[in-house]
């Protein structure tokens, strides 16, 4: 029964472990006439939950910026945009006990874009988005015990910067491409809605 259980409990942080994949190495979803213009990180402001390690606001733009250039260097369109994002808050993950007092890094952001040729922003209010780390093997203890603080912030830069990613995949008018057609509305909800 025991080596049962133990199998078991492998197989799932395996599974855990390919969620987790970093989709970087594959061809950028489509964006249009999309290329990366400035890359603007500020950090200025950011407050940290009170048990949390500590990370200054040159560590946090440094990572931040790294993680936009990754994403958004890839895209080869015709056109200029600005991406800004505002390092809100954070709590990096102190080692813990696992499981039973074991805390979750967290990261909140918000993001703007511009068009850059036209000097205009497209977005009316910033985008704020939370994220943190993706569930595997290692995160289901805590990642206090598993990562180092700057292990983290790479972790919780690249899930911040890939939901941006996907924020602007959801509004495709503004890279030239036609407007996402409506969710098909099936008994007064989405489809797929809850």
């Amino acid at each position: 029964m025991l080596i049962l259980r133990r199998t078991v409990l492998f197989a799932a942080f395996a599974l855990l472990a390919a969620c987790g994949r970093n989709d970087l190495e594959e061809p950028p979803v489509p964006l249009g006439d999309f290329a990366l213009g400035l890359n603007i990180i500020v950090a200025d402001n950011v407050q940290k939950v009170p048990i949390s390690r500590e990370a200054s606001v040159e560590e946090w733009e440094a990572v931040m910026q790294e993680a936009v250039a990754k994403r958004f260097g890839r895209y080869q369109g015709s056109k200029l945009y600005n991406i800004g994002i505002s390092v809100d808050g954070y709590a990096l993950a102190p080692p813990g006990i696992p499981v039973v007092a074991a805390p979750k890094s967290v990261l909140v952001i918000t993001a703007n874009i511009w068009d850059d040729a036209a000097e205009q922003k497209l977005n009316a209010e910033g985008k704020q988005i939370t994220v943190f780390e993706s569930l595997s093997g290692e995160t289901v203890i805590g990642t206090g015990l598993t990562r180092n603080r700057k292990e983290q912030m790479e972790a919780l830069s690249y899930n911040a910067v890939k939901r941006v990613e996907e924020w602007l995949v959801d509004n495709p008018e503004w890279f030239g491409l036609p407007p996402k057609a409506p969710e098909p509305v099936r008994q007064g909800r989405p489809v797929g809605g809850r």
